[in-house]
């Protein structure tokens, strides 16, 4: 650390300031020395591509036989979890920023790959929402993943099923929406209402396809599962043992590996992120690093998020893997300012910054 900059005399927007133009330089460096890394937008789509790709091979291989269910499953999720930081990064505009079209065409082909989550062109304003408002009741993309919500068995079945952390909690979402929509201004009741039916179709139409299938497929074998426990023995015949197998091979080859990639992101993402006692735009207390030994099995399935994402609410335009190739760096200024890191008592507290829940 530069000896002339003291931490206990900066306030916490200049030290925010300080850890965004540290990182920021080590960007320029890097790339300084690694020229091709200024090809941002030839490395976006190599990395799309590559994923994509790897999502059909690994799917493929389970098909022909040649890889078993629990190899494939985690397999798809890895090359899943690259596509989120990517459309995390587009929703930035950190790839064709002055071609509208492909950035459009990279976000609708990361929503087809991961069908669970909100439609990108909803969530980017719900993001860029909650860098300005991170922590608050409208900050309703972290709202959704269980941030806030105290420890239960509800908020585990809540953090891989998107449905599920609504339906659970109907009446908190819709108060979380309703901040939302009230903290954009608009100007008349009409463009509220607009607002409220935006966040309706969040998730149309490719998320009401697999959500639906997605239940269809857990109801029925928990059904099956049952009466077979109870000494009903219940065999699908027809068009439905036919569609049954369908929906099976389906479950492993995108929905068990979305369940799995789902799960860990929010679960990382819903803890690492502070909620309700922070302050609006306070950068220093919108969240911590949370990257212990034991979390390593969850960060893979989301590209060390824990580790690396804090980095990013400091300096925003960074990609995902300049994040993670500087995070020595910006960890060494971000403990120095006094960003948290590791702070497990977010776990009895709701994800309280400082203070208990009632």
């Amino acid at each position: 650390m530069n000896a002339a900059v003291k931490p206990e005399l900066l306030t916490d927007e200049q030290k925010s300031i300080h850890i965004r133009d540290t990182v920021l330089a080590a960007g320029v460096a890097l790339r300084e020395r690694h020229p091709w890394l200024k090809h941002q937008d030839l490395i976006g789509t190599s990395i799309m591509a590559f994923s994509l790709l790897g999502m059909i091979a690994s799917g493929t291989l389970y098909i022909q036989g040649v890889i078993a269910w629990w190899i494939c499953v985690p397999l798809t999720a890895l090359f899943a979890s690259f596509i989120h930081e990517l459309e995390h990064d587009l929703i930035h505009l950190m790839y064709f920023r002055k071609k509208p079209w492909a950035n459009n065409l990279m976000l609708a082909l990361g929503w087809l790959a991961r069908a669970s989550t909100v439609s990108p062109f909803v969530r980017r304003k719900l993001h860029l929402h909650h860098h300005k408002f991170s922590g608050t009741e409208s900050d309703l993309e972290e709202r959704g993943i269980t941030n806030g919500v105290p420890w239960s068995i509800k908020r585990f079945l809540m953090l891989g099923d998107n449905m599920l952390a609504v339906y659970l909690r109907p009446t908190e979402m819709l108060r979380a929406t309703k901040a939302y929509i009230k903290s954009q201004k608009p100007a008349s009741a009409e463009q509220a209402r607009a607002m409220g039916k935006e966040q309706l179709r969040a998730y149309f139409p490719l998320g009401n396809i697999y959500y639906a299938l997605f239940h269809t497929w857990v109801v029925t074998h928990v059904v099956l599962l049952s009466a077979n426990a109870l000494g009903f023995a219940l065999t699908p015949s027809g068009w439905f043992a036919s569609f049954l197998n369908g929906l099976n091979v389906f479950a492993v080859v995108y929905m068990l590996p979305s369940l799995l990639r789902t799960f860990c992101l929010h679960f990382v993402s819903s803890n690492m992120h502070y909620y309700g006692d922070v302050e609006a735009r306070n950068v220093m207390q919108q969240c911590q690093v949370l990257n212990p030994w034991w979390l390593m099995p969850m960060q893979l399935f989301c590209f060390n998020f824990g580790s690396t994402h804090a980095i990013h609410h400091f300096a925003v335009k960074e990609p995902f893997y300049i994040r993670q190739w500087n995070a020595g760096v910006a960890h060494k200024v971000m403990r120095e300012m006094g960003v948290r890191f590791n702070d497990f008592g977010t776990f009895k507290r709701a994800n309280r910054f400082s203070q208990t829940p009632a």
